[in-house]
């Protein structure tokens, strides 16, 4: 991104300046190498439509009102402790602040054409704020400090919603986002898959890391196409009956011992099932009926210590092209 493009081709605009860090490498007296970080001073035209501050060690949001045509503003990597002095940025599109110190998501309500809101890796312990922000597509929350989903049924746009990495124990509030075409809830408390039958857009549901036993009320997300459960405590493959878009399962590093009840699912390409405790032959058998499946994964079961392993496979599923980090040859 050319930061000195001139919006109407006025070449007299002025301009605001800004740090804009280079690194000089070096080596120490234990053959370490590091980067020396030097700010340099780049200017920055008023009439730009985006702009990128990453990694420029701002503190604080300011020196923005003459940017009235800014579309795009990206401010990752930085130490800003407040949302704040951005109210006149009415055209903003996108506004990414990932990982700084931010404790509150307030003074947004301006920004009313806001479609992309980036809030990960800060300090967040409450949703709110966003009353206003109904053009809202995607907001990322991940890597918070969440403990419930709260405030967000009024953004009806809202196609993908990240809240992964944070405290939350209960889906819910979240029934009006009918829109939604992708789910993150990975790395929480979690611990019942609940309240997602009217999101029937869904397309892509994560659920890594959190604390399910069973697989549960999904029937009616018959567009799911990629399905994230690894990292809990399932013990049974079930209820997967209506869910037959299924392209990707992930069910690895849980507590399975047979594969069952998805020979249904004919789309099905990649089956994710490692690190469970599948020891029965037979039951890999079955997958001889999933004509598509061009990947699995099933290393660290008891089975995978068989000498003819990865012979076996082959021959069960003759299509196969990868075998948990291999190409099938």
């Amino acid at each position: 991104m050319d930061l000195n493009d001139n919006k109407g081709g006025n070449e007299n605009v002025e301009t605001n300046k800004t740090k804009k860090e280079e690194g000089t490498e070096g080596v120490d007296e234990n053959g370490v190498k590091y980067i020396i970080y030097e700010e340099n001073s780049v200017e920055i035209n008023e009439n730009a439509e985006e702009l990128d501050l990453n990694h420029q060690r701002l503190d604080k949001l300011e020196n923005f009102e003459h940017m009235l045509y800014l579309r795009s503003l990206c401010l990752r990597w930085n130490h800003i402790k407040k949302i704040e002095n951005i109210q006149m940025l009415v055209s903003l599109n996108e506004l990414d602040l990932y990982d700084n110190q931010i404790t509150k998501i307030e003074n947004l309500s301006s920004l009313i054409n806001l479609k992309v809101l980036d809030l990960s890796f800060n300090r967040i312990k409450e949703i709110e704020g966003l009353e206003h922000l109904i053009n809202l597509e995607k907001l990322y929350l991940s890597s918070n400090r969440i403990t419930k989903i709260a405030n967000v049924n009024h953004l009806l746009n809202l196609q993908m919603l990240e809240l992964g990495d944070n405290k939350i124990k209960t889906i819910e509030n979240i029934e009006c986002l009918t829109g939604l075409t992708e789910l993150y809830l990975g790395k929480n408390k979690v611990d019942k898959i609940q309240n997602l039958d009217t999101l029937i857009n869904l397309k892509i549901l994560s659920f890594q890391n959190n604390s399910l036993t069973k697989i549960e009320n999904l029937n009616k997300l018959i567009s799911l196409d990629e399905l994230y459960l690894s990292e809990n405590g399932i013990t049974v493959i079930e209820n997967l009956e209506d869910n037959i878009n299924l392209g990707t399962l992930d069910l690895s590093m849980n507590k399975i011992s047979k594969i069952e009840n998805i020979t249904h699912l004919q789309k099905l390409t990649e089956l994710w099932i490692n690190d469970n405790q599948i020891n029965d032959w037979n039951s890999v058998q079955i997958l001889e009926h999933l004509k598509k499946l061009e990947t699995i994964y099933l290393e660290h079961n008891p089975l995978s210590k068989d000498s003819a392993y990865r012979r076996k496979i082959k021959l069960i599923l003759p299509q196969i092209a990868q075998i948990d980090a291999t190409l099938a040859r």
